[in-house]
């Protein structure tokens, strides 16, 4: 899909504020897609929740999907087409690139191919709240996450990064590169979150957790049926807007961050995003699935195709999981 032919960042990140309940509502409209946010709308989200962080309108945000999912991951090949898009970064980066006047100094020129620099400067950058992946890290206000259907890669982030997330029964929890190559900017705030051997099962192994393996190793606060899960979410919203003053959760937002850095969170991005960057020295073992092979030939059979290799109950596609292949 051509950058012209996707949704405005606008459409896929929606935003509605009630003043009366201090309560916004962030949704991810992009269902076909099962949510995947494109780059602009990553950056779009991050700015709706830097508002929010200063909006005195705002106490609690509440983050859902539009559709059966609250989200699959980013827009994958949209990033893939950025490989070879110098301005596309630039644009991803917030600077100026070749579409700038020519000899404006504000022109800037991205690291060449080949050079170490080509892919850490956007894996390093993945590390601010400010591209997009992980703002609700730095969110002054309470953050409730409604997980349903497939919560895994970008959107698992979220939930990783979020005060409180309530679940569907039907959820399932991953990142869907440990099947073919990745690490994934929250790593070590997901072993914080689920427990060293249980997180490691889901690394080694690839499989996606669901919800109630995720509340057993305390990643969930509440795993209720689907039709009842925006009902439950309001609920726990409604408490969270009327207890405490709102500089008061101000106040312990900061101290719980202090605790996340001083386990390690941010150096824990710093190495993600390095590890990250240094993908082009991966070699696959004879027929391991790679991202760049599983774009090229079409990346959901692709993951459906590897999926075969695998126990129904450990394949990451939901129509995979009920039946052998």
């Amino acid at each position: 899909m051509s950058e012209n032919t996707r949704p405005s960042a606008e459409d896929i990140i929606l935003y509605h504020k009630d003043p009366t309940t201090k309560i916004a509502t962030i949704t991810f409209n992009r269902p076909e897609y099962l949510n995947a946010p494109t780059t602009a709308g990553r950056l779009r989200y991050a700015d709706l929740l830097h508002g929010a962080t200063v909006d005195n309108d705002v106490k609690v945000v509440v983050i859902r999907g539009v559709g059966d999912d609250f989200g699959s991951g980013a827009d994958l090949p949209e990033f893939m087409e950025g490989k070879d898009s110098p301005d596309s970064r630039l644009a991803e980066l917030r600077l100026a690139g070749s579409d700038c006047e020519g000899g404006s100094p504000e022109r800037v020129s991205y690291p060449p191919k080949g050079s170490f620099r080509h892919g850490a400067t956007i894996s390093a950058w993945y590390a601010n709240a400010a591209a997009g992946n992980w703002p609700l890290q730095e969110l002054k206000k309470i953050s409730i996450v409604e997980a349903k259907g497939y919560c895994y890669g970008w959107h698992f982030y979220q939930a990783a990064d979020a005060d409180l997330v309530i679940a569907s029964d039907d959820a399932l929890f991953g990142h869907p590169s440990f099947r073919y190559y990745g690490w994934g900017p929250r790593m070590w705030t997901w072993v914080q979150t689920m427990g060293l051997r249980k997180f490691q099962e889901m690394v080694f192994t690839g499989r996606p957790f669901t919800a109630e393996e995720m509340y057993q190793c305390n990643f969930l606060n509440k795993v209720v049926p689907r039709s009842g899960l925006e009902a439950e979410v309001q609920k726990y919203a409604l408490a969270c807007a009327r207890n405490r003053p709102t500089d008061t959760i101000f106040m312990q937002k900061v101290f719980f961050e202090v605790v996340k850095q001083y386990q390690g969170e941010y150096m824990g991005s710093l190495l993600s995003a390095f590890f990250e960057s240094m993908g082009s020295g991966v070699t696959a073992d004879s027929d391991d699935l790679m991202l760049d092979d599983a774009i090229e030939s079409g990346l959901s059979e692709a993951v459906k195709d590897n999926d075969s290799r695998f126990p129904p109950e450990f394949r990451l596609s939901k129509n995979s999981r009920k039946k052998p292949r």
